[in-house]
């Protein structure tokens, strides 16, 4: 019972929050908006899947909202000069993954904690933003191929939530059925027991961080399509709900590690939360007072994880 409840117990209360809004929020359980909900939280839930990378492997990532502000003003830049819709997407990825790189080479080659080396390269990512664009947003008529991406709908599903539910499936096979994530979790579980049993520790690192920088490059393409503009702090609103959204997530499903299937939960928890207190008509602020509870009990839940990942070297 215990077991079912460390396991369960935030998706049940998750399940209750749902039938909540359900029966006090007017409109909650139409179609139209369960969609809405989706493509709510599209965006975020890449960004967690990417956190969550990083953290499998123990190492934690606080770059990803700047990376992606600074992926998104790449992307929107090349398309607001009239370049190649396919250019200006594998740019703005390509910025993402390279960032995610630098982090794994600076902690792995350099050992710096990650906590400091993500925070360096956060702080880069933010200047380089602003040098690109002077501080000003790309924001225009922008060619329907690249609008489609974060705009479209394929049999009324929009796009956002076709993207994170592929990506999240891809996450979860690659976890839970390849080679690379059974490293990936070892790696973070042991990490010199890992390594006298032969798995390439310090590779495998590098490649959770360049997974999290990927995941930022993805979520800067599809956020720049869906807003058709891109700021240098377009990135920077979903630091503290992704992070909220991983956290909870490990403590369901498996307790205390992250997971693909937990983030994705406490991404959807955090979209319901959020969609239920608009429709009821709460206060702005109720959402940012809910969203720290969240914060803090998730991560007095799971501290240890988040410890051995901050400062390991």
């Amino acid at each position: 019972m215990k077991a079912s409840t460390a396991r369960y117990g935030t998706a049940m209360v998750g399940s209750l929050i749902f039938i909540f809004f359900c029966i006090a929020a007017e409109n909650f359980l139409s179609v139209m908006n369960i969609l809405t909900v989706l493509k709510q939280i599209s965006v975020l839930t890449i960004l967690a899947i990417g956190f969550s990378f990083a953290l499998t492997t123990s190492e934690l990532d606080l770059s990803f909202a700047n990376v992606c502000s600074l992926s998104m003003v790449v992307t929107g830049g090349l398309i607001y000069n009239n370049y190649p819709v396919l250019l200006a997407v594998f740019c703005g990825i390509a910025t993402g993954t390279l960032a995610g790189l630098l982090n794994g080479i600076i902690v792995t080659r350099f050992k710096v904690p990650s906590l400091i080396a993500t925070l360096g390269v956060s702080s880069m990512a933010n200047g380089a933003a602003f040098w690109v664009t002077e501080g000003v947003a790309y924001v225009g008529r922008w060619p329907k191929p690249f609008l489609f991406l974060g705009r479209g709908k394929v049999l009324g599903i929009p796009m956002l939530a076709l993207w994170m539910l592929a990506l999240a499936l891809i996450s979860l096979f690659v976890m839970k059925k390849t080679r690379l994530g059974i490293h990936m979790i070892f790696t973070g579980e042991a990490d010199e027991a890992s390594r006298l049993s032969g798995i390439p520790v310090k590779r495998i690192k590098v490649i959770g961080l360049t997974l999290s920088g990927f995941c930022a490059g993805l979520a800067a393409v599809l956020l720049t399509s869906s807003l058709s503009s891109a700021s240098p702090t377009g990135g920077a609103d979903f630091m503290l709900t992704t992070m909220a959204a991983v956290l909870l997530g490990m403590t369901m499903i498996e307790p205390g590690r992250p997971n693909i299937a937990g983030s994705f939960i406490g991404a959807l928890i955090i979209g319901i939360l959020s969609n239920g207190l608009v429709l009821m008509g709460a206060p702005y602020y109720a959402q940012d007072i809910i969203l720290g509870v969240i914060i803090i009990g998730s991560v007095g839940f799971s501290a240890s994880s988040v410890a051995k990942a901050a400062f390991s070297i």
